[in-house]
């Protein structure tokens, strides 16, 4: 039967008026970095939309994450690319727009299940344009171990005073260290670290955008303050921090020496994996009861066309389905961490990924400060913040002197748009 369906299928094609080529004839092909989570995209995504769109034939082509950038860009620029690329968020792929090697997608249906922060990392600087969908962003917060917060008899705190004084009866119990991160990779520091509490301070999109706009500066106190309190997170780190790595981190947290890592949420499926105890999450302590709390909901992976593709409705068809409910919910329960941009909520299967995006209910939500626009030149900002954050933690910089240094190279090269 199989043979039959497929012959007629092939003499209806070969002998259709040219023109008269439906859609449900394409082949379509996704690039991606992402060749972690092939299986989840064979065995789940692209089912799910081939079930409902007959004919419509899709495949996952992954490549490694490190050879993503450069790979698919020679594709581009040779016209070999699949119809669909998987979009890095920000400047890489608005340089593909530019290039015109992306399409414009404003005009997708779907598009309106997206809020402006959520396609702002897809978006053109003017706001006008936007060129891919808005797939999944990774929320910053703290992952705790519940035996050792039951066993030191603390509560989740929820503001700096509190998380201070959960962290120093950590460390006078001397049972678990009371912070899991290190400072030898650098990028934690900042990533975990000052990225993750800052919004609280700069209010976040509000401090952002004023830092684009040049309103406000780094070595303003709201961008100052939160080097202030990571300088004071060094003693509850543990003995030999500053050569501990990332990876260290992990295990000291999964083997249940720690009692709280900084975390991104894309941590949740492999500690669950490693953890042999219950974990919960909190988000960033406001500094005073009653605050407004702010949360880093980072976008990190987007869906794009191909403007050369040569099956333009069909990678249109599945763009548009990208962009619905439907696979917001699906995609987010199969990659627990990564979370739907769509503005209609999804109800999390996993307990812990639920805890993580449900203060979206409660709190504000903004972006990585350094991402978009402020990150463009030499020095990098953000690996500039890596550095500094680090060096605060260490105690071989102050504050204020990590606040100088970065908007000293800031002002090197960037003018703000009168």
């Amino acid at each position: 039967m199989t043979r039959i369906l497929k012959g007629m299928l092939f003499a209806t094609t070969v002998l259709a008026p040219a023109g008269l080529v439906h859609a449900a004839d394409a082949q379509l092909t996704i690039e991606s970095w992402r060749n972690d989570d092939l299986a989840i995209w064979q065995e789940k995504i692209i089912p799910a939309f081939e079930a409902k769109n007959p004919g419509i034939k899709v495949s996952f082509a992954p490549m490694a994450p490190t050879e993503y950038n450069s790979a698919v860009n020679a594709k581009l620029e040779a016209g070999t690319a699949g119809d669909l690329i998987t979009c890095r968020p920000f400047d890489l792929s608005l340089a593909m727009f530019q290039k015109g090697q992306l399409a414009p997608l404003s005009d997708l249906p779907g598009m309106e299940n997206f809020s402006d922060v959520a396609k702002s990392a897809w978006t053109t600087d003017d706001g006008k344009t936007s060129f891919c969908v808005p797939m999944a962003s990774v929320i910053h917060g703290f992952i705790y171990n519940k035996k050792a917060f039951e066993e030191a008899g603390v509560k989740v705190p929820k503001t700096e005073d509190e998380f201070f004084a959960v962290l120093e009866k950590f460390k006078k119990d001397g049972n678990y260290i009371p912070l899991a991160m290190g400072t030898k990779d650098q990028w934690e520091a900042a990533t975990m670290g000052y990225y993750n509490i800052g919004p609280n301070y700069w209010k976040g999109e509000e401090g952002r955008k004023a830092l684009i706009s040049g309103k406000e500066k780094l070595t303003d106190a709201q961008w100052v303050e939160p080097y202030k309190a990571l300088a004071k997170w060094k003693p509850y780190l543990g003995d030999g921090f500053e050569a501990q790595t990332y990876p260290d981190s992990q295990n000291l947290f999964t083997l249940g020496r720690a009692a709280i890592y900084p975390a991104g949420s894309w941590e949740i499926a492999p500690f669950k994996a490693q953890a042999d105890f219950e974990m919960g999450a909190f988000p960033p302590p406001v500094k005073k009861a009653g605050d407004t709390c702010y949360i880093s909901d980072h976008n990190d992976i987007g869906l794009g066309l191909n403007a050369k593709g040569k099956n333009q409705e069909a990678a249109k068809k599945f763009l548009a389905w990208v962009a619905s409910p439907e696979f917001a919910e699906l995609y987010a329960n199969s990659l627990p961490g990564f979370f739907s941009l769509n503005s209609k909520p999804v109800k999390m299967t996993d307990g812990l990924a639920q805890e993580f995006v449900s203060w979206r209910q409660n709190c504000k939500t903004t972006i990585r400060p350094s991402a978009a626009i402020v990150g463009r030149g030499q020095p990098n900002l953000d690996l500039e913040m890596w550095r500094v954050s680090a060096n605060v933690i260490n105690g071989t910089q102050t504050p204020e002197q990590a606040a100088a240094e970065t908007q000293k190279g800031l002002d090197s090269w960037y003018k703000p748009a009168k």
